[in-house]
Protein backbone atom coordinates (compact mmCIF):
# COMPACT_ATOMS: atom_id res chain seq x y z
CA UNK A 1 0.00 0.00 0.00
CA UNK A 2 1.14 3.67 -0.90
CA UNK A 3 1.26 6.21 1.69
CA UNK A 4 0.87 10.31 0.64
CA UNK A 5 1.60 12.75 3.25
CA UNK A 6 -0.02 14.96 2.19
CA UNK A 7 -1.73 18.78 2.74
CA UNK A 8 -4.65 19.07 0.97
CA UNK A 9 -3.59 22.50 -0.78
CA UNK A 10 -0.35 21.92 -1.66
CA UNK A 11 0.29 22.20 -5.35
CA UNK A 12 3.10 19.79 -5.25
CA UNK A 13 0.98 17.23 -3.15
CA UNK A 14 -1.65 18.10 -5.89
CA UNK A 15 1.01 16.38 -8.53
CA UNK A 16 0.98 13.41 -6.83
CA UNK A 17 -2.41 12.85 -6.53
CA UNK A 18 -3.62 13.21 -10.19
CA UNK A 19 -0.50 11.41 -10.94
CA UNK A 20 -1.48 8.02 -8.89
CA UNK A 21 -5.16 8.69 -9.99
CA UNK A 22 -3.75 8.52 -13.74
CA UNK A 23 -2.49 5.01 -12.85
CA UNK A 24 -5.61 4.07 -10.84
CA UNK A 25 -3.64 2.99 -8.14
CA UNK A 26 -4.81 3.08 -4.36
CA UNK A 27 -3.24 4.80 -1.57
CA UNK A 28 -3.68 6.36 1.71
CA UNK A 29 -3.60 10.24 2.89
CA UNK A 30 -1.84 11.04 5.93
CA UNK A 31 -2.98 14.70 5.98
CA UNK A 32 0.32 17.05 7.30
CA UNK A 33 -0.89 20.45 8.19
CA UNK A 34 1.66 23.02 6.70
CA UNK A 35 0.04 26.15 7.89
CA UNK A 36 1.84 28.84 9.60
CA UNK A 37 1.21 27.93 13.64
CA UNK A 38 0.36 24.55 12.70
CA UNK A 39 3.94 23.39 11.15
CA UNK A 40 3.16 19.83 11.28
CA UNK A 41 5.64 19.06 8.66
CA UNK A 42 8.54 21.08 11.22
CA UNK A 43 7.63 18.04 14.18
CA UNK A 44 10.60 15.53 15.02
CA UNK A 45 8.39 12.85 13.85
CA UNK A 46 7.83 13.96 10.56
CA UNK A 47 11.37 14.83 10.56
CA UNK A 48 12.60 11.64 10.65
CA UNK A 49 10.53 10.92 8.04
CA UNK A 50 11.86 14.00 5.05
CA UNK A 51 14.63 15.57 6.14
CA UNK A 52 13.64 18.56 4.15
CA UNK A 53 10.42 18.93 5.64
CA UNK A 54 7.79 19.69 3.28
CA UNK A 55 5.58 18.00 1.38
CA UNK A 56 4.54 15.42 -0.39
CA UNK A 57 6.14 12.43 1.05
CA UNK A 58 5.35 9.04 -0.04
CA UNK A 59 6.05 5.70 2.08
CA UNK A 60 6.19 2.60 0.41
CA UNK A 61 6.90 -0.82 2.08
CA UNK A 62 8.69 0.95 4.82
CA UNK A 63 10.74 3.42 2.42
CA UNK A 64 10.06 7.22 2.24
CA UNK A 65 10.77 9.71 -0.45
CA UNK A 66 10.04 13.72 -0.69
CA UNK A 67 10.00 16.09 -4.16
CA UNK A 68 7.00 15.75 -6.28
CA UNK A 69 8.46 15.46 -9.57
CA UNK A 70 10.88 12.55 -8.71
CA UNK A 71 7.76 10.57 -6.54
CA UNK A 72 5.55 10.97 -10.23
CA UNK A 73 8.63 9.48 -11.94
CA UNK A 74 8.73 6.65 -10.00
CA UNK A 75 4.69 6.31 -10.05
CA UNK A 76 5.38 6.13 -13.93
CA UNK A 77 8.09 3.51 -13.94
CA UNK A 78 6.97 1.25 -10.93
CA UNK A 79 3.18 1.41 -11.27
CA UNK A 80 0.88 -0.39 -14.03
CA UNK A 81 -1.54 2.11 -16.10
CA UNK A 82 -1.23 4.95 -18.80
CA UNK A 83 2.33 6.25 -19.41
CA UNK A 84 3.04 9.65 -17.70
CA UNK A 85 5.58 10.43 -20.34
CA UNK A 86 5.53 10.32 -23.55
CA UNK A 87 7.49 7.18 -25.26
CA UNK A 88 9.27 9.51 -28.25
CA UNK A 89 13.05 10.32 -26.26
CA UNK A 90 12.24 14.16 -27.87
CA UNK A 91 8.67 14.64 -27.03
CA UNK A 92 9.88 13.16 -23.26
CA UNK A 93 12.04 15.68 -23.07
CA UNK A 94 10.07 18.37 -24.28
CA UNK A 95 7.11 17.25 -21.75
CA UNK A 96 9.21 17.21 -19.00
CA UNK A 97 10.88 20.77 -20.00
CA UNK A 98 7.29 22.45 -19.99
CA UNK A 99 6.19 20.37 -16.49
CA UNK A 100 9.98 21.85 -14.85
CA UNK A 101 9.06 25.55 -16.28
CA UNK A 102 6.32 25.12 -13.47
CA UNK A 103 8.34 22.70 -10.52
CA UNK A 104 11.70 24.11 -10.81
CA UNK A 105 10.75 28.07 -12.36
CA UNK A 106 7.49 29.05 -11.34
CA UNK A 107 6.50 27.35 -7.84
CA UNK A 108 9.96 27.65 -5.92
CA UNK A 109 9.72 31.08 -6.35
CA UNK A 110 5.45 31.28 -5.00
CA UNK A 111 6.00 28.61 -1.93
CA UNK A 112 4.90 29.08 1.96
CA UNK A 113 8.59 29.38 2.64
CA UNK A 114 9.52 32.10 0.41
CA UNK A 115 6.59 34.27 1.06
CA UNK A 116 6.81 33.60 5.10
CA UNK A 117 10.57 35.16 4.33
CA UNK A 118 9.46 38.27 1.98
CA UNK A 119 6.95 38.97 4.79
CA UNK A 120 9.27 38.71 7.76
CA UNK A 121 12.24 40.13 6.33
CA UNK A 122 11.03 43.00 3.91
CA UNK A 123 7.96 43.54 5.72
CA UNK A 124 5.85 42.88 2.41
CA UNK A 125 2.20 43.20 3.21
CA UNK A 126 -0.61 40.90 1.46
CA UNK A 127 -0.70 43.35 -1.59
CA UNK A 128 2.92 43.25 -1.82
CA UNK A 129 2.56 39.40 -1.89
CA UNK A 130 -0.19 38.80 -4.49
CA UNK A 131 2.28 41.08 -6.92
CA UNK A 132 5.34 39.49 -6.39
CA UNK A 133 3.11 35.77 -6.66
CA UNK A 134 1.22 37.04 -9.62
CA UNK A 135 4.66 37.87 -11.66
CA UNK A 136 5.87 34.83 -11.57
CA UNK A 137 3.26 33.45 -12.84
CA UNK A 138 2.91 35.34 -15.65
CA UNK A 139 6.82 35.27 -16.44
CA UNK A 140 6.00 31.64 -16.38
CA UNK A 141 3.02 31.07 -18.25
CA UNK A 142 4.14 32.98 -21.46
CA UNK A 143 6.60 30.90 -21.83
CA UNK A 144 4.56 28.03 -21.77
CA UNK A 145 1.96 29.41 -23.81
CA UNK A 146 4.38 29.62 -26.54
CA UNK A 147 5.50 26.03 -25.57
CA UNK A 148 1.87 24.89 -25.64
CA UNK A 149 0.87 26.24 -29.26
CA UNK A 150 2.95 23.21 -30.75
CA UNK A 151 -0.08 21.14 -29.63
CA UNK A 152 -3.08 23.67 -30.61
CA UNK A 153 -6.16 22.49 -31.75
CA UNK A 154 -5.82 19.33 -29.58
CA UNK A 155 -7.30 18.53 -25.65
CA UNK A 156 -3.64 17.36 -24.31
CA UNK A 157 0.29 19.06 -24.48
CA UNK A 158 2.53 16.00 -25.93
CA UNK A 159 0.05 12.95 -26.41
CA UNK A 160 -3.21 11.69 -26.61
CA UNK A 161 -3.58 11.70 -23.37
CA UNK A 162 -2.58 13.23 -19.90
CA UNK A 163 0.57 13.13 -18.46
CA UNK A 164 3.25 14.74 -16.46
CA UNK A 165 3.24 18.34 -18.53
CA UNK A 166 -1.04 18.42 -16.97
CA UNK A 167 0.19 17.27 -13.97
CA UNK A 168 2.24 20.56 -13.51
CA UNK A 169 0.07 22.43 -14.82
CA UNK A 170 -3.50 21.80 -13.55
CA UNK A 171 -2.06 22.38 -9.87
CA UNK A 172 -0.20 25.59 -11.18
CA UNK A 173 -3.70 27.00 -12.62
CA UNK A 174 -5.25 26.27 -9.71
CA UNK A 175 -2.60 28.80 -7.57
CA UNK A 176 -2.90 31.33 -9.85
CA UNK A 177 -7.24 31.55 -9.69
CA UNK A 178 -6.49 31.72 -5.73
CA UNK A 179 -4.42 34.37 -5.95
CA UNK A 180 -6.64 35.80 -8.71
CA UNK A 181 -4.25 36.31 -11.77
CA UNK A 182 -5.73 37.42 -15.37
CA UNK A 183 -5.05 34.22 -17.39
CA UNK A 184 -7.16 35.99 -20.33
CA UNK A 185 -3.53 35.85 -22.35
CA UNK A 186 -3.05 32.03 -22.19
CA UNK A 187 -5.62 31.08 -24.10
CA UNK A 188 -4.34 27.42 -25.13
CA UNK A 189 -3.51 26.78 -21.26
CA UNK A 190 -6.57 27.62 -20.48
CA UNK A 191 -8.02 24.76 -22.78
CA UNK A 192 -5.65 22.16 -21.33
CA UNK A 193 -7.00 22.84 -17.71
CA UNK A 194 -10.65 22.80 -18.84
CA UNK A 195 -10.14 19.10 -20.72
CA UNK A 196 -8.06 18.01 -17.64
CA UNK A 197 -10.38 19.61 -14.61
CA UNK A 198 -13.68 17.17 -16.62
CA UNK A 199 -11.47 14.33 -15.85
CA UNK A 200 -12.28 11.88 -12.81
CA UNK A 201 -8.42 11.83 -12.11
CA UNK A 202 -8.03 15.61 -11.80
CA UNK A 203 -11.45 16.18 -10.06
CA UNK A 204 -10.60 13.77 -7.32
CA UNK A 205 -7.38 14.86 -6.92
CA UNK A 206 -8.46 18.54 -6.31
CA UNK A 207 -7.93 20.62 -3.54
CA UNK A 208 -11.59 21.49 -2.72
CA UNK A 209 -12.29 17.50 -3.10
CA UNK A 210 -10.04 16.25 -0.20
CA UNK A 211 -10.91 15.05 3.07
CA UNK A 212 -9.22 17.68 4.89
CA UNK A 213 -10.65 20.82 2.65
CA UNK A 214 -13.82 19.65 3.89
CA UNK A 215 -13.15 19.33 7.87
CA UNK A 216 -11.66 22.33 7.21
Amino acid sequence: MIRLYDYWRSSAAYRVRIALNLKGAPYDLVPINILGGVDEQLTDEYRSLNPQMRVPSIEVDGRVAGQSMAIIEWIDEALEGPALLPEDPWTRLQARAFADVIACDIHPLNNLSPLAYLRKEFGADEAAISRWYAEWIVRGFRALEEMAQASAGRDFLFGEAPGIAEIALIPQMANARRFKVDLAAFPRLLAVDAACRGLEPFVLAAPENQPAAKAS
